[in-house]
């Protein structure tokens, strides 16, 4: 029960990594609440949490705006007072030869892998500031090395990594520890349904594979919780590799 009387906002959390890891939270006594813009995702969410859904409540927001951000906080703050860990997991992938990446999904990846990471954070600092808490990002094997056909994601997921030093520093005299879990291949239905586009070399995927394969949303949502909790007291500015030896080959 290492989260009991903590508030825990934690993004995406209608499905994938973010629902896997607000149902550990709420498992280890914390009071959660998950954002999403999928309504209907949250009711399946709620139900699925089962006996912990009453430790979770859903606010809908888009978080690729920064108004939809500063909203998802207010509403966390509305609902219980204060704010002890922000776990910023909402963002998507798409594969795309780099000449036909479209401004507009240039435009959106950006604005919520990057901007809605640096305007949810910016917008919980006060609160966490006055808790002590701290902030821990789902960034991506692919923000630590070179992914083929995945080029804005890379570049987005890279800043997260980076933006998560430069705010651990800011505030490392300050009381609030930022870090982030860099997730390899992870099993999730947004994961199983991506679609390779035509006319790629197939031989250049072969670097994504982990030689420990792929792993289940639940392992990345326990680092998560360890990052947040007073266990990694002494850890800050982190890029936690979550890859099953991805990066070490």
């Amino acid at each position: 029960m290492r989260f009991a009387g903590r508030t825990i906002i934690v993004t995406g959390a209608a499905s994938g990594i973010g629902f896997a890891t607000a149902r550990a939270f709420a498992a280890e006594g914390g009071t959660i609440v998950g954002v999403d813009i999928d309504e209907a995702g949250t009711k399946r969410a709620a139900t699925a949490l089962g006996p912990l859904a009453d430790r979770v409540a859903f606010e809908i927001a888009d978080l690729a705006t920064p108004e939809g951000c500063q909203a998802a906080v207010a509403g966390a703050l509305r609902r219980h007072g204060r704010l002890d860990v922000l776990c910023n997991v909402a963002g998507f992938a798409a594969l795309h030869h780099f000449t036909d990446v479209s401004p507009e999904l240039f435009d959106r990846m950006v604005r919520l892998n990057l901007g809605g990471v640096f305007f949810l954070s910016q917008a919980a600092m006060p609160s966490l500031l006055e808790s002590k808490g701290n902030i821990v990002s789902v960034a991506s094997v692919a923000g630590l090395t070179g992914n083929p056909y995945n080029s804005v994601y890379c570049a987005t997921k890279g800043a997260v990594v980076n933006l998560t030093r430069a705010l651990a520093v800011e505030y490392s005299g300050r009381g609030v520890r930022v870090n982030c879990v860099c997730p390899g291949s992870v099993l999730t239905e947004a994961t199983k349904q991506t679609k390779i586009p035509d006319g790629t070399d197939a031989a250049l995927f072969g670097v994504m594979t982990p030689p420990l394969g792929h792993c289940q949303p639940e392992e990345i949502a326990g680092a998560i919780l360890y990052l947040a909790s007073d266990d990694a007291r002494y850890v800050t500015g982190v890029a936690f590799p979550i890859d099953g030896g991805r990066t070490a080959v």
